[in-house]
């Protein structure tokens, strides 16, 4: 039965199936749920402590920017992934930006998030970029 909990609630621990088997009148404590659930592997689903800090043993890329200005259109661009919710489902936003005019070069909206929508958006702003050079 605590495998039956369990499946149907992810994140109940031991004190969460405790209850919820006294509640279906079996006379258990949390030690011998707790052995059971060590037998068959079974733990709770919660997030983590500190999980908004960086991971310290992942590689940090150098800003290769710092210090350059913008000082000219078409010198410097930035581009973007947004998710929009709707009440259909989600969007996802390509956008591409000219850093010194702030105009959007191209954008691209797609229901799903492959590789096709950053491709079509990177051959509509390169496109773009060749017609205003």
């Amino acid at each position: 039965r605590i495998d039956e909990i369990y499946t149907a609630h992810p994140f109940y621990g031991v004190r969460r199936i405790t209850a919820q088997l006294r509640t279906e009148g079996q006379g258990v404590n949390h030690k011998a749920v707790a052995r059971r659930m060590h037998l068959l592997e079974l733990t709770a689903i919660y997030p983590g402590p500190n999980l908004s800090k960086r991971a310290h043993a992942a590689l940090v890329r150098p800003y290769l920017l710092r210090g350059v200005a913008a000082r000219y259109p078409n010198h410097i661009w930035g581009t973007d992934i947004t998710c929009i919710r709707t009440p259909g489902g989600w969007l996802y936003l390509v956008a591409f930006l000219d850093w010194h005019s702030r105009f959007i070069v191209a954008w691209e909206l797609d229901q799903t998030m492959a590789v096709g929508l950053a491709a079509a958006t990177t051959r509509a702003a390169c496109g773009f970029r060749k017609e205003r050079l």
